[in-house]
């Protein structure tokens, strides 16, 4: 099983699951990022009514489960569906919006508890010495930098290894929607455990990739 599992690494088919995979998510963590860490800085830094809900809403969501979520994206884009026009159902672009909804909350909430966790001391003091409100919410961003880098890492972790929803919104099209997750279970129930193992390695490699990729920012960061 090890022999296959190294003739698998070299199967060109592996090379483009595991650029898709990357393309996939990374366009997904970064659409989720950019949404995601306003939204998180602009709840923890402010106080209005309702705040209380919109946190619930934003723990509740990190809890969201992945084939619901696939549920509701296949919903959307089938032909009877709100975005059915748009044709991307069993593409690429479905499985980025799916995974774009899943990693959001983690974003966002986990952004929002960084900002809070900032001493409310320090934005008082730079306003003190003259900052704007932009400038002093920059620099509780900078001093939440290590929880900000932690919850796009929790994000990559959690989109790369769903498996569900890209599984209903994409259909595990070989050649063009199959990535690593929804290979492993195709493979596994083929009984092709030579390039499941193979999958799973580059899987959880590029899992220790990202921690150690956060570990080092971490460590710049202090």
């Amino acid at each position: 099983m090890i022999d296959d599992s190294l003739r698998a690494l070299g199967d060109p088919a592996l090379l483009n699951i595991v650029f898709l995979t990357f393309r996939v998510t990374g366009l997904a963590l970064v659409i989720a990022t950019a949404i995601g860490v306003p939204v998180g800085a602009a709840v923890g830094l402010a106080r209005f009514p309702g705040k209380r809900l919109v946190t619930l809403i934003l723990y509740t969501g990190m809890g969201l489960p992945p084939v619901v979520v696939g549920l509701w994206v296949y919903m959307l884009l089938s032909r009877s569906g709100a975005l059915g026009s748009l044709a991307w159902l069993f593409t690429p672009a479905a499985m980025v919006l799916a995974q774009t909804i899943i990693a959001f909350p983690l974003v966002a909430a986990l952004t929002m508890s960084a900002v809070e966790g900032v001493d409310p001391e320090l934005r008082l003091q730079v306003r003190a010495l003259g900052a704007t409100r932009r400038q002093s919410s920059w620099i509780v961003l900078r001093e939440a930098r290590i929880g900000l880098t932690a919850a796009i890492v929790a994000a990559f972790g959690g989109i790369i290894s769903e498996v569900g929803a890209v599984m209903l919104v994409g259909g595990n099209i070989e050649g063009h929607t199959r990535v690593l997750t929804t290979a492993i279970v195709l493979s596994t129930r083929q009984g092709d455990f030579g390039l499941a193992m193979a999958l799973g390695t580059v899987l959880l490699l590029l899992a220790l990739g990202a921690n150690a990729f956060l570990l080092q920012l971490q460590g710049r960061a202090r």
